[in-house]
């Protein structure tokens, strides 16, 4: 199973160590951790999955696989810029969204556009119509309650 883990390229030291933990257990469960391959929240994502024996997937903007973090054991190069991050949830069963700005957003909506759900942990909440309920992501209370409905909601 592939679970993309999205989040900004530059991130707190606390939303690096929730995104590492998100990585870890997947990782834990099996599940392969596939990203955008830079810094931030893909590199905590990649260095939890990786120490507990995971394999990790960097789809990268640019032309060099040099640009990977060293986490990243598959740099799959693009030369696409951000247009790479419809590879990366394309190519996913399941999203966390750790965080993130806009390029997590534009992921995000790619997505859930695509019909993958998306589990978003401190990351954005979308609403439609005026109505005063999440719409599409499903909230997470912390990294084991994202991976377990990253999972589950990959499985459905």
């Amino acid at each position: 199973m592939l679970v993309a883990v999205i989040g900004d390229g530059f991130c707190s030291s606390e939303t690096a160590q929730l995104a590492e933990e998100v990585g870890r257990q997947l990782a834990e469960s099996g599940a392969v951790v596939i990203c955008g391959g830079l810094g931030g929240v893909m590199e905590a994502a990649c260095r939890g999955a990786r120490g507990a024996g995971g394999l990790t997937i960097g789809v990268l903007p640019g032309r060099s696989r040099q640009d990977a973090n060293p986490y990243v054991d598959i740099p799959i190069v693009t030369g696409m810029g951000e247009a790479r991050n419809v590879i990366v949830v394309s190519s996913a069963q399941s999203v966390i969204a750790v965080s993130g700005g806009y390029g997590t957003l534009s992921e995000i909506a790619h997505a859930l556009k695509l019909g993958i759900p998306v589990v978003g942990l401190g990351s954005w909440q979308l609403s439609k119509d005026g109505w005063d309920k999440q719409v599409g992501i499903t909230v997470a209370t912390g990294a084991a309650d994202a991976v377990r409905n990253a999972l589950a909601l990959a499985k459905a």
